[in-house]
């Protein structure tokens, strides 16, 4: 929900984003034993408007499928579904309604996975940016106020019921830190903000009292703002049963390694300062960089999962499957193909262990991603002067059966990359199998953005493979991108694979 701030900066929507992360020393991280019950989950809200305009999903081995099977199929065993009290028909900005979200409940419920049901007491999204009211009651006192809330909540929780729906955890807002139902609800009004949490509390329980009642907040790094939050909540006698907390290193603008310690350590300051369970309810990572995504959510479930006496519930992506090519969010677990991304093979544990973060790679080692093209184009992005089909995969691979091929039959621009973070300082070297027809304007590899000044190397025509390198590349600022770039005519062609980058 920082996040859905970034949407609607990016797509007209509510977003954020999130930085690339580096990968973890195995050394360093402590893995421990997963409760049966740890909540592995996924927030798939947007999915029934995605289905509804023809997306299609497919799982790791290029098949149709049910995205709830494939998410499931990665160790998923949680849906967290939002939902708006009077919402629009925008396939971004809309839907999860009351009938939507009972529908996708009840779907998910009896495929059977665990429900999170998150109210954000508003028409569209809430986050710390807006917690704007729901347009029909916009002109309520604060008497007639705790009536909605309390009204609303319960005929949704009831109507779930009636459907054979319990929601096993309740959120009464999402990341209200600024509060809820603005102005009326200000965390600067502690009072009337924990009278609305206590209507909401009430309303679920009157319907379930097994539902656990979260309150949700974002920055989970920032313990004194936990901290004043949450007092104030208890001096004000707000009602509750969990902690919920989002994580997003990317939005913070930092790697997730400088502040996973501060999150954990918040984490277990909650439980011992509160005496409540904890929860990560929303977490996620560039679609672009999913083996750091990957070590980011390894740390942060091995985190949760370490709090002591089993009070770390859960860890809920958002929204793993809704691809950027839908929503214009970067932090999805999604590809261009249609497939999950090696990110959401983090949740593929069992019941007794977490999964094993990637290691920091040794010298020599590569540090790409998918660098074969044996994924289609999972792991890179594709930059183009409005023709994007002009780089594709095709057979015919250096080694194995894919390359990468620019190509179109109008002249072109494109460019297709990867940007490696979380880099040690140092002198690394790229090295690509290419093939070329010549005849582009500019047909080059290259280095760029690692603290120094743009590194190229030509591609020789040549029908046959041929490997070219560049070397020298001095990374001062902990990342690099590199790329295949074409400025080319019609027809003309270069291909790429075996791409190696990798600390000297």
């Amino acid at each position: 929900m920082m996040k859905k701030v970034l949407l609607k900066t990016m797509a007209g929507v509510l977003a954020i984003t999130v930085l690339s992360v580096s990968s973890l020393k195995s050394g360093n991280v402590q893995t421990v034993q997963a409760a049966a019950s740890f909540a592995k989950g996924a927030d798939v809200s947007w999915l029934p408007q995605m289905e509804a305009t023809g997306y299609k999903f497919y799982n790791d081995s290029g098949t149709q499928q049910d995205c709830l099977q494939i998410l499931k199929d990665h160790g998923i065993n949680s849906i967290r579904i939002r939902t708006w009290v009077n919402p629009s028909n925008d396939s971004v900005n809309g839907h999860c309604s009351k009938t939507e979200t009972v529908a996708l409940a009840k779907r998910a419920s009896q495929m059977g996975f665990r429900i999170m049901l998150d109210f954000h007491y508003s028409d569209s999204w809430c986050d710390p940016g807006q917690q704007n009211k729901p347009a029909a009651w916009k002109s309520h006192t604060f008497s007639q106020l705790l009536t909605d809330v309390y009204d609303y909540t319960y005929d949704v929780m009831n109507t779930l019921k009636s459907n054979g729906v319990t929601p096993e955890w309740v959120q009464v807002g999402n990341e209200i830190n600024p509060g809820m139902l603005l102005p009326d609800g200000s965390s600067n009004n502690f009072s009337q903000l924990s009278q609305l949490i206590n209507k909401g509390y009430s309303a679920v329980k009157a319907v379930s009292s097994s539902s656990k009642v979260i309150i949700h907040i974002a920055e989970g790094q920032d313990n004194s703002m936990f901290r004043w939050f949450f007092d104030g909540l208890k001096n004000n006698g707000a009602n509750y049963d969990i902690i919920g907390m989002s994580y997003y290193p990317y939005w913070i603008g930092s790697d997730y390694t400088v502040t996973i310690n501060n999150m954990a350590s918040n984490l277990n300051d909650m439980v011992s300062r509160y005496n409540k369970p904890v929860m990560v309810c929303e977490v996620g990572g560039l679609d672009t960089n999913p083996t750091n995504t990957y070590n980011m959510l390894v740390a942060v479930m091995n985190k949760v999962q370490a709090v002591p006496n089993s009070n770390g519930l859960g860890v809920f992506y958002w929204e793993p499957e809704g691809a950027k090519s839908f929503s214009g969010y970067a932090l999805s677990a999604w590809g261009s193909n249609g497939r999950p991304t090696t990110a959401l093979d983090a949740f593929l544990q069992g019941s007794s262990a977490t999964p094993t973060p990637t290691p920091v790679p040794s010298s020599g080692t590569n540090l790409l991603t998918n660098p074969g093209f044996e994924n289609s184009l999972t792991g890179w992005t594709i930059w183009s002067n409005g023709n994007n089909a002009a780089a594709y995969t095709e057979s015919g691979g250096y080694s194995g059966s894919k390359r990468l091929t620019h190509w179109a039959n109008s002249a072109y621009q494109v460019s297709t990359y990867q940007i490696v973070t979380g880099l040690a300082n140092g002198t690394y070297t790229m090295t690509a199998w290419v093939q070329s027809s010549g005849g582009q304007k500019t047909c080059q590899i290259y280095a760029k953005n690692y603290g120094g000044s743009e590194k190229v190397c030509a591609l020789p025509t040549s029908s046959t493979w041929k490997q070219i390198t560049i070397t020298g590349i001095s990374v001062t600022n902990g990342q690099c991108e590199v790329g295949l770039w074409s400025d080319a005519n019609s027809g003309n062609y270069c291909s790429m694979d075996d791409v190696v980058f990798s600390k000297n």
